[in-house]
């Protein structure tokens, strides 16, 4: 009797210990709504000092978003037919909008003191842009 209560222990236990463990969670059109929110107004935070640091916060939210795009892309090869059009055609979109906001982080990498507030402006509200245009596109992608 005793060999057959220690596997259920052990089972029991593993089965008890993963349960406990935390979910990861899914990054929502939501977040990534508020994430740009959140973006636009870090970077007009920055000052001209701090340049270096804008520009490396800005190229990694701009890369974690092509990420993001590059996942709608995978699913939208899956789809058929005129869902699978639209879904290209959203794809397109996203690609010039991140085209631009990659355009705004050279520009942001090239500003002087005297055009580093139209510099963090142009990149915010390219960002913003891009966020807000990934949100609708993931939403259509999840009908």
């Amino acid at each position: 009797m005793r060999p057959r209560i220690i596997p259920a222990i052990v089972v029991t236990i593993g089965v008890l210990a993963t349960s406990a463990l935390p979910v990861p969670a899914q990054t929502t059109s939501k977040d990534v709504a508020q994430k740009a929110s959140e973006t636009g107004q870090a970077i007009k935070d920055y000052t001209v000092e701090k340049k270096d640091e804008a520009v490396a916060h800005a190229k990694k939210i701009t890369a974690d978003l092509e990420a993001r795009i590059k996942e709608l892309e995978a699913q939208a090869s899956k789809q058929t037919g005129e869902i699978k059009a639209k879904s290209q055609a959203q794809i397109r979109d996203l690609k010039a909008k991140r085209t631009k906001a990659s355009q705004k982080v050279t520009e942001l990498s090239r500003a002087t003191k005297a055009s580093w507030e139209k510099a963090k402006e142009g990149f915010a509200d390219a960002y913003r842009d891009l966020a807000s245009a990934y949100d609708r596109a993931a939403a259509e992608f999840k009908k």
